[in-house]
Protein backbone atom coordinates (compact mmCIF):
# COMPACT_ATOMS: atom_id res chain seq x y z
CA UNK A 1 0.00 0.00 0.00
CA UNK A 2 1.39 3.43 -0.91
CA UNK A 3 2.05 6.15 1.72
CA UNK A 4 -0.78 8.17 0.17
CA UNK A 5 -3.23 5.31 0.60
CA UNK A 6 -2.22 4.82 4.22
CA UNK A 7 -2.82 8.51 4.94
CA UNK A 8 -6.35 8.37 3.53
CA UNK A 9 -8.13 5.04 3.51
CA UNK A 10 -10.00 4.37 0.26
CA UNK A 11 -13.22 2.35 0.08
CA UNK A 12 -14.82 1.41 -3.24
CA UNK A 13 -18.60 0.97 -3.12
CA UNK A 14 -20.24 -0.75 -6.06
CA UNK A 15 -23.53 1.11 -5.99
CA UNK A 16 -26.91 1.62 -7.55
CA UNK A 17 -29.01 0.93 -4.44
CA UNK A 18 -30.34 3.01 -1.55
CA UNK A 19 -27.98 1.14 0.78
CA UNK A 20 -25.01 2.12 -1.37
CA UNK A 21 -25.94 5.81 -1.15
CA UNK A 22 -26.44 5.55 2.60
CA UNK A 23 -23.09 3.83 3.04
CA UNK A 24 -21.28 6.39 0.87
CA UNK A 25 -22.75 9.23 2.92
CA UNK A 26 -21.62 7.63 6.18
CA UNK A 27 -18.10 7.01 4.88
CA UNK A 28 -17.73 10.44 3.27
CA UNK A 29 -18.48 12.03 6.65
CA UNK A 30 -15.55 10.24 8.29
CA UNK A 31 -12.28 12.19 8.55
CA UNK A 32 -9.42 10.61 6.64
CA UNK A 33 -11.72 8.47 4.53
CA UNK A 34 -12.07 8.52 0.76
CA UNK A 35 -15.08 6.76 -0.72
CA UNK A 36 -15.70 6.15 -4.41
CA UNK A 37 -19.07 4.88 -5.61
CA UNK A 38 -19.13 3.08 -8.94
CA UNK A 39 -22.37 3.20 -10.94
CA UNK A 40 -23.11 1.07 -13.98
CA UNK A 41 -24.66 4.04 -15.81
CA UNK A 42 -27.92 2.31 -16.72
CA UNK A 43 -30.01 5.10 -15.15
CA UNK A 44 -29.54 8.62 -16.50
CA UNK A 45 -30.48 10.34 -13.20
CA UNK A 46 -29.11 8.16 -10.38
CA UNK A 47 -29.55 10.77 -7.65
CA UNK A 48 -27.01 12.47 -5.40
CA UNK A 49 -24.14 10.36 -4.07
CA UNK A 50 -21.63 11.60 -1.49
CA UNK A 51 -17.92 11.23 -2.15
CA UNK A 52 -16.34 10.44 -5.50
CA UNK A 53 -18.43 8.89 -8.26
CA UNK A 54 -17.37 6.97 -11.35
CA UNK A 55 -19.79 5.78 -14.04
CA UNK A 56 -19.40 2.81 -16.35
CA UNK A 57 -17.94 -0.68 -16.29
CA UNK A 58 -14.40 -1.67 -15.37
CA UNK A 59 -13.87 -4.23 -18.10
CA UNK A 60 -14.61 -7.39 -16.15
CA UNK A 61 -12.78 -8.77 -13.16
CA UNK A 62 -9.37 -8.06 -14.68
CA UNK A 63 -10.20 -4.41 -15.29
CA UNK A 64 -11.58 -4.01 -11.79
CA UNK A 65 -8.44 -5.61 -10.32
CA UNK A 66 -6.30 -3.07 -12.19
CA UNK A 67 -8.47 -0.23 -10.90
CA UNK A 68 -8.19 -1.47 -7.33
CA UNK A 69 -4.40 -1.42 -7.61
CA UNK A 70 -4.13 1.89 -9.45
CA UNK A 71 -6.49 3.72 -7.08
CA UNK A 72 -4.99 2.12 -3.94
CA UNK A 73 -8.32 0.74 -2.76
CA UNK A 74 -8.16 -0.61 0.79
CA UNK A 75 -11.61 -2.27 0.96
CA UNK A 76 -14.49 -3.03 -1.40
CA UNK A 77 -18.20 -3.16 -0.62
CA UNK A 78 -20.47 -4.63 -3.28
CA UNK A 79 -23.82 -2.92 -2.63
CA UNK A 80 -25.31 -3.58 -6.05
CA UNK A 81 -28.79 -4.95 -6.73
CA UNK A 82 -29.35 -8.54 -5.51
CA UNK A 83 -29.76 -9.63 -9.16
CA UNK A 84 -26.49 -8.07 -10.40
CA UNK A 85 -24.83 -11.47 -10.22
CA UNK A 86 -22.24 -10.76 -12.92
CA UNK A 87 -20.97 -7.65 -11.15
CA UNK A 88 -20.80 -9.49 -7.83
CA UNK A 89 -18.86 -12.38 -9.34
CA UNK A 90 -16.36 -9.97 -10.91
CA UNK A 91 -16.01 -8.02 -7.67
CA UNK A 92 -15.27 -11.13 -5.61
CA UNK A 93 -12.76 -12.40 -8.17
CA UNK A 94 -10.98 -9.04 -8.49
CA UNK A 95 -10.77 -8.50 -4.75
CA UNK A 96 -9.31 -11.97 -4.23
CA UNK A 97 -6.80 -11.41 -7.04
CA UNK A 98 -5.52 -8.17 -5.56
CA UNK A 99 -5.88 -9.17 -1.92
CA UNK A 100 -8.34 -6.39 -1.07
CA UNK A 101 -10.85 -7.19 1.71
CA UNK A 102 -14.37 -7.32 0.27
CA UNK A 103 -17.90 -7.82 1.50
CA UNK A 104 -21.30 -8.05 -0.17
CA UNK A 105 -24.09 -5.86 1.22
CA UNK A 106 -27.45 -7.52 0.49
CA UNK A 107 -30.73 -6.54 2.07
CA UNK A 108 -32.69 -9.61 3.22
CA UNK A 109 -35.12 -11.09 0.74
CA UNK A 110 -38.88 -10.97 1.12
CA UNK A 111 -40.67 -13.68 3.06
CA UNK A 112 -44.18 -14.91 2.26
CA UNK A 113 -46.84 -14.07 4.84
CA UNK A 114 -50.24 -15.61 5.60
CA UNK A 115 -52.61 -14.82 2.75
CA UNK A 116 -49.89 -14.53 0.10
CA UNK A 117 -50.42 -16.49 -3.11
CA UNK A 118 -46.80 -16.70 -4.18
CA UNK A 119 -45.38 -18.80 -7.01
CA UNK A 120 -41.59 -19.04 -6.71
CA UNK A 121 -39.45 -19.40 -9.85
CA UNK A 122 -35.73 -19.55 -10.50
CA UNK A 123 -35.69 -17.43 -13.67
CA UNK A 124 -37.64 -14.94 -15.76
CA UNK A 125 -38.16 -17.62 -18.42
CA UNK A 126 -39.77 -19.89 -15.83
CA UNK A 127 -41.96 -16.99 -14.68
CA UNK A 128 -43.09 -16.36 -18.26
CA UNK A 129 -43.99 -20.02 -18.74
CA UNK A 130 -46.17 -19.89 -15.63
CA UNK A 131 -48.18 -16.76 -16.47
CA UNK A 132 -50.79 -18.11 -18.93
CA UNK A 133 -52.07 -20.47 -16.24
CA UNK A 134 -52.48 -17.66 -13.68
CA UNK A 135 -54.12 -14.72 -15.42
CA UNK A 136 -54.41 -12.38 -18.40
CA UNK A 137 -53.51 -8.92 -17.09
CA UNK A 138 -49.98 -8.82 -15.71
CA UNK A 139 -48.25 -6.18 -13.62
CA UNK A 140 -44.59 -6.68 -14.55
CA UNK A 141 -42.05 -5.08 -12.19
CA UNK A 142 -38.87 -6.96 -13.07
CA UNK A 143 -36.98 -3.97 -14.54
CA UNK A 144 -36.72 -2.43 -17.97
CA UNK A 145 -33.88 -4.68 -19.16
CA UNK A 146 -35.59 -8.00 -18.49
CA UNK A 147 -38.65 -8.05 -20.72
CA UNK A 148 -37.47 -10.27 -23.57
CA UNK A 149 -38.58 -13.42 -21.75
CA UNK A 150 -42.17 -12.16 -21.82
CA UNK A 151 -42.22 -10.90 -25.43
CA UNK A 152 -43.64 -14.16 -26.91
CA UNK A 153 -46.74 -13.91 -24.70
CA UNK A 154 -48.79 -12.04 -27.28
CA UNK A 155 -52.13 -13.11 -25.79
CA UNK A 156 -51.50 -11.45 -22.42
CA UNK A 157 -51.71 -7.78 -21.44
CA UNK A 158 -48.78 -6.29 -19.52
CA UNK A 159 -48.41 -3.20 -17.38
CA UNK A 160 -44.67 -2.52 -17.15
CA UNK A 161 -43.31 -0.16 -14.50
CA UNK A 162 -39.74 1.10 -14.64
CA UNK A 163 -37.74 4.23 -13.86
CA UNK A 164 -36.81 4.75 -17.52
CA UNK A 165 -38.33 3.52 -20.80
CA UNK A 166 -37.89 -0.24 -21.23
CA UNK A 167 -35.78 -1.74 -23.98
CA UNK A 168 -37.29 -3.97 -26.68
CA UNK A 169 -38.37 -6.60 -27.37
CA UNK A 170 -41.62 -6.03 -25.49
CA UNK A 171 -44.81 -8.07 -25.38
CA UNK A 172 -47.32 -7.05 -28.06
CA UNK A 173 -49.82 -5.69 -25.55
CA UNK A 174 -47.73 -3.52 -23.23
CA UNK A 175 -48.53 -0.34 -21.34
CA UNK A 176 -45.50 1.41 -19.83
CA UNK A 177 -45.69 3.29 -16.54
CA UNK A 178 -42.61 5.40 -15.74
CA UNK A 179 -42.29 5.84 -11.99
CA UNK A 180 -39.72 5.69 -9.21
CA UNK A 181 -40.43 4.27 -5.74
CA UNK A 182 -40.99 4.13 -2.90
CA UNK A 183 -44.71 3.44 -3.35
CA UNK A 184 -47.41 3.32 -0.70
CA UNK A 185 -49.84 0.46 -0.19
CA UNK A 186 -52.67 2.82 -1.13
CA UNK A 187 -50.92 3.73 -4.39
CA UNK A 188 -50.31 0.09 -5.27
CA UNK A 189 -53.84 -0.98 -4.38
CA UNK A 190 -55.30 1.75 -6.58
CA UNK A 191 -53.01 0.80 -9.46
CA UNK A 192 -53.88 -2.89 -9.28
CA UNK A 193 -57.60 -2.12 -9.23
CA UNK A 194 -57.58 0.54 -11.96
CA UNK A 195 -55.68 -1.71 -14.36
CA UNK A 196 -57.65 -4.85 -13.41
CA UNK A 197 -54.40 -6.68 -12.67
CA UNK A 198 -54.81 -10.38 -11.92
CA UNK A 199 -51.10 -11.39 -11.65
CA UNK A 200 -48.06 -9.57 -10.26
CA UNK A 201 -44.52 -10.51 -11.36
CA UNK A 202 -41.52 -9.32 -9.38
CA UNK A 203 -37.95 -10.14 -8.50
CA UNK A 204 -37.10 -10.78 -4.86
CA UNK A 205 -35.36 -7.43 -4.42
CA UNK A 206 -36.11 -7.23 -0.72
CA UNK A 207 -36.36 -4.02 1.28
CA UNK A 208 -39.27 -1.67 1.76
CA UNK A 209 -39.02 0.66 -1.24
CA UNK A 210 -41.06 -1.64 -3.50
CA UNK A 211 -42.65 -4.04 -1.02
CA UNK A 212 -46.00 -2.21 -0.84
CA UNK A 213 -47.11 -3.99 -4.02
CA UNK A 214 -46.86 -7.31 -2.17
CA UNK A 215 -49.10 -6.02 0.61
CA UNK A 216 -51.62 -4.75 -1.92
CA UNK A 217 -51.59 -8.04 -3.84
CA UNK A 218 -52.15 -9.96 -0.59
CA UNK A 219 -55.15 -7.81 0.31
CA UNK A 220 -56.65 -8.28 -3.16
CA UNK A 221 -55.84 -12.03 -3.28
CA UNK A 222 -53.77 -11.54 -6.45
CA UNK A 223 -51.20 -14.26 -7.21
CA UNK A 224 -47.56 -13.12 -7.24
CA UNK A 225 -44.81 -14.72 -9.28
CA UNK A 226 -41.56 -14.17 -7.37
CA UNK A 227 -38.25 -14.72 -9.15
CA UNK A 228 -35.72 -15.94 -6.60
CA UNK A 229 -32.28 -14.35 -6.32
CA UNK A 230 -29.21 -15.88 -7.94
CA UNK A 231 -26.83 -17.47 -5.42
CA UNK A 232 -23.80 -15.57 -4.16
CA UNK A 233 -20.33 -16.76 -5.21
CA UNK A 234 -18.94 -19.61 -3.15
CA UNK A 235 -17.41 -18.55 0.13
CA UNK A 236 -19.22 -15.20 0.30
CA UNK A 237 -21.25 -14.35 3.40
CA UNK A 238 -23.23 -11.10 3.00
CA UNK A 239 -23.97 -8.38 5.51
CA UNK A 240 -27.62 -7.34 5.71
CA UNK A 241 -27.52 -3.56 6.10
CA UNK A 242 -25.38 -0.44 6.30
CA UNK A 243 -24.62 -0.69 10.06
CA UNK A 244 -23.31 -4.23 9.49
CA UNK A 245 -21.22 -3.03 6.55
CA UNK A 246 -19.75 -0.22 8.66
CA UNK A 247 -18.99 -2.67 11.47
CA UNK A 248 -17.24 -4.94 8.96
CA UNK A 249 -15.18 -2.00 7.69
CA UNK A 250 -14.30 -0.94 11.23
CA UNK A 251 -13.01 -4.45 11.90
CA UNK A 252 -10.95 -4.54 8.68
CA UNK A 253 -7.26 -4.16 9.46
CA UNK A 254 -6.59 -2.65 6.02
CA UNK A 255 -8.30 0.62 7.01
Amino acid sequence: MSPHARARAHVLVLGGTAEARELAAALAARPGMRVTTSLAGRVSRPGTVDGDVRVGGFGGAEGLARWLRTEHVDALVDATHPFASGITANAVRAARTVGVPAVVLRRPGWQARPGDRWHSTTSLAEAADLLPSLGRRIFLTTGRLDLAAFAPLSELHFLVRSVEPPEPPLPRHTEVLLARGPFTVKDETTLLREHAIDVLVTKDSGGTATSAKLTAARALAIPVVVVRRPPLPEGVTPVADVPEALAWLDATSAL
